[in-house]
């Protein structure tokens, strides 16, 4: 399954892809994180220390060169090879299996970037890369891979991700965050991505009334505040090992449900 985490910036998206990732990994199954977001935080978040983070893809111009090259670009490059030369392994969380699972699988992060920075220029070959990179990974890959998407629309005008199966879209249960969310949900079925979850983090009520002139997906779940994740947060990057884990489980699995 190739699942992608939406929303606006700060909404907890990296956290729940995170979350979602070392479920997969506990329940036995080898899993890709592909972290297109501009905070490039999905490593850390997933308990990578931050000087072994690898470097941004975009901004390797060895890589740009030898799978694009200058002048006419290849718009369609081979890049099977590239996840593995690129990945990083990140480290096992300290959470039991999931039930029913009788080893872990590994957990491999790529860290894409952003070609929307300012002073990028056009990066022409950037955007090829990775958009071909993003496809075979999708298209290809017998894996689970989890893509991590920069805040807003921006991914989902590109089309970059029309092709993964889910669409997780997280808000808070704010006007500006819903709003957000409804216009990624509307990008995303003109895409042709109907799959799609609502989640609202940090709200403790499942029966919380949305407004109603927004056009958010039907499926939904909650997520309450959870005290262990604040208390973490002030000394510690990761997202994992959290005593409510039991909690975050069973979200992580109605979000895999069918």
């Amino acid at each position: 399954m190739k699942i992608a985490f939406a929303g606006k910036g700060g909404v907890g998206k990296t956290t729940i892809a995170a979350w979602m990732a070392d479920h997969m990994a506990r329940a036995g199954h080898n899993v890709w994180l592909v972290d297109a977001d501009t905070a490039l935080s999905l490593g850390v978040a997933s308990g990578l220390e931050p000087e072994k983070l690898p470097v941004p893809l975009v901004q390797r111009k060895d890589l740009l060169e030898e799978y694009i090259g200058s002048g006419v670009l290849s718009l369609t490059p081979d890049v099977s090879g590239l996840p593995e030369q690129l990945a990083v392994a990140l480290p096992e969380s300290e959470a039991p299996l999931v039930e029913g699972a009788d080893q872990r699988g590994r957990k491999q992060l790529l860290v894409m970037g952003t070609v929307t920075s300012a002073g990028g220029g056009c990066a022409c070959e950037a955007n090829a890369l990775l958009k071909a990179l993003l496809a075979h990974m999708i298209y290809d890959s017998q894996d689970y891979v989890l893509v991590d998407l920069e805040a807003g629309v921006e991914h989902l005008g590109r089309g970059t991700v029309a092709s993964v199966d889910r669409l997780i879209i997280v808000s808070e249960p704010s006007l500006r965050s819903l709003e957000t969310a409804s216009r990624i949900g509307t990008l995303a079925a003109e895409l042709g991505l109907k799959d799609q979850i609502l989640i609202l983090n940090r709200c403790d009520s499942d029966d919380t009334v949305l407004p109603e002139q927004l056009d958010l997906p039907s499926r939904r779940y909650s997520c309450g505040d959870l005290p262990g994740l604040r208390t973490k947060m002030l000394s510690d990057g990761s997202v994992l090992d959290l005593p409510e884990q039991e909690s975050i489980d069973t979200l992580m699995a109605a979000l895999l449900a069918e």
